[in-house]
């Protein structure tokens, strides 16, 4: 066969648009806001961590890792996700056990060693929670039954009591989040999500008698920081002082003195929002806040527009996990809810978490490209 008839038969016979080779295809909307994100974010990270260009590397890194597994998963059929679903929960849940095991870290037990890496299994649950729940659900009823609802609880619950006794209470409300999120999209009785409240309430006292020492006084220190200025209530106290001081416009990048003269702790992860509040101002906060929106919204679409119970479920899923992030960590640092712990996504510091954010997005792209290609 000659090679001009070869090129005459593949433009009779062209490959299926889902399957061309090297075709990416991606929705841009999507891309590009994340683009802006984590742009505006490198800006501030570069302040905080003390103008340190190994901590800019080490975040370019991440976030290059990242586009690798957005790009992945935003070629992979959600078809495919439905299918391998449950294997991926019991495979990160085996990774839980063996950080039970083997764990390593400081002060708590929470990663995986794998020399020439670290991973924190405990990061995938926050996508393999949402995927088991949406697989559950595809070819069942909704709103799901008390039986099925009993199942989906124990699904949320045995991952959550795993990370929990790390010790990792902010991850694993994450993870308690995401699962819940993602069943009361399923659809739940106004009347079912009262009595699941009250029990919620009256099982507190047995949490509050389960919680290590650290978590209790973090509580306490929610409820009046002043009381131990120097000692528990030390982070919020000046967490606050940044955010008060950014005013309008704040203090310029790189004049941020909670940041530079260490007064912040934890200022380049769990509280990079008060830094940027001190150096951007109000200003830099709202920028920040509608790009979010931006993100939040262009999900929240997608999981409107989707094919099936699992892509509407697993998108919407996604998305408002991704404001309960923003949410968690910006009242956590402007004192309106307790330290938990819970990064600022796309923008803090970190590896596994830049990464499983990314893949997330990654889902939705595949979920919004694949409808795209099954629209008439």
């Amino acid at each position: 066969m000659s090679l001009s008839s070869l090129h005459f038969d593949q433009a009779r016979k062209p490959w299926p648009r889902a399957f061309r080779p090297f075709s990416i295809a991606v929705d841009f909307p999507l891309l590009i806001t994340i683009f802006l994100v984590v742009g505006l974010g490198m800006v501030v990270l570069y302040s905080a961590a003390g103008e340190s260009n190994s901590a800019m590397l080490r975040q370019g890194v991440r976030f290059g890792a990242g586009l690798v597994a957005f790009f992945t998963l935003a070629q992979i059929p959600p078809r495919y996700l439905r299918i391998w679903s449950p294997w991926i929960f019991l495979g990160v849940l085996g990774l839980l056990l063996m950080v039970m095991l083997v764990g390593v870290g400081e002060g708590s037990q929470r990663w995986l060693d794998l020399g020439f890496v670290s991973i924190q299994p405990s990061e995938f649950m926050k996508l393999a929670v949402p995927m088991m729940i949406a697989w559950f659900l595809h070819e069942r009823s909704l709103p799901p039954t008390f039986g099925q609802l009993f199942v989906l609880m124990l699904v949320v619950a045995l991952p959550a009591l795993l990370i929990a006794r790390q010790p990792d209470l902010g991850t694993a409300l994450l993870v308690v989040a995401a699962g819940a999120l993602t069943i009361l999209l399923a659809g739940i009785s106004l009347r079912l999500i009262a009595g699941l409240t009250i029990a919620a309430l009256i099982a507190s006292p047995i949490v509050w008698l389960f919680m290590l020492d650290y978590q209790r006084a973090r509580v306490m220190m929610f409820l009046d920081p002043w009381e131990d200025a120097q000692g528990s209530g030390y982070n919020i106290i000046q967490s606050q002082i940044a955010i008060g001081s950014g005013g309008t416009f704040g203090k310029g990048w790189l004049n941020g003195t909670q940041a530079h003269l260490e007064y912040l702790p934890e200022r380049s992860t769990d509280f990079i929002f008060a830094v940027m509040a001190e150096e951007f101002g109000l200003v830099g906060l709202v920028t920040l806040l509608v790009l979010y929106l931006i993100l939040i919204g262009r999900g929240l679409y997608i999981a409107a527009e989707a094919q099936d119970t699992f892509t509407r479920l697993l998108a919407g899923s996604i998305s408002l996990t991704f404001f309960f992030y923003v949410f968690v960590n910006a009242g956590m640092v402007s004192g309106l809810l307790p330290v938990v712990g819970v990064p600022l996504p796309l923008v803090s510091a970190g590896g596994t978490s830049m990464v499983m954010l990314m893949a997330g997005f990654g889902i939705l792209a595949g979920i919004s490209r694949h409808r795209n290609l099954l629209a008439p």
